[in-house]
């Protein structure tokens, strides 16, 4: 298993920043994402516990289950399915309030489940592939929270 962390700051309040990176649909807005779906609604909130997504990414397919959603704070989830194939035990947002703004630290733990090459095709093709994705999402994040004139900054 290969633990990949990708973190940035955005300048925008916390609960901005939570709402936005946790509505999985404003991902589309990245022009690595394909298509994301929420095909199951959470039990407190739409994409809150057992809340179901699906992403279509270039890298790939993903179906992915909520299993903990805790407002502005944090969020995980783990890919239930995916094509090409994948072993995920975690995927995690954290978000910490900073000066300048909110703190993302974005973490999964997954590898490419191939006999004798899975442990090196996951960090030398999937690491860096799934660390821009994630960089790129949170760049789209924080070039749309900042198109918001009225937001309050922190």
């Amino acid at each position: 298993m290969e633990t990949m962390i990708v973190e940035r700051v955005i300048d925008a309040p916390i609960e901005d920043v939570f709402a936005w990176l946790t509505t999985t649909t404003n991902y589309t807005d990245s022009p690595l994402i394909l298509r994301c779906r929420l095909s199951r609604h959470g039990e407190s909130a739409p994409y809150g516990v057992g809340a179901v997504r699906n992403h279509l990414w270039l890298i790939g397919w993903f179906r992915e289950r909520i299993t903990r959603y805790d407002p502005p704070y944090a969020t995980e989830y783990v890919v239930e399915r995916s094509l090409p194939p994948s072993r995920h035990e975690l995927g995690r947002m954290t978000f910490t309030e900073v000066d300048g703004g909110t703190h993302v630290c974005w973490t999964t733990r997954a590898e490419i489940p191939v006999p004798l090459v899975g442990a090196f095709l996951t960090r030398r093709l999937a690491r860096p592939i799934i660390t821009r994705t994630f960089r790129n999402i949170l760049d789209t994040a924080d070039a749309a929270l900042a198109r918001h004139p009225g937001r309050k900054r922190v």
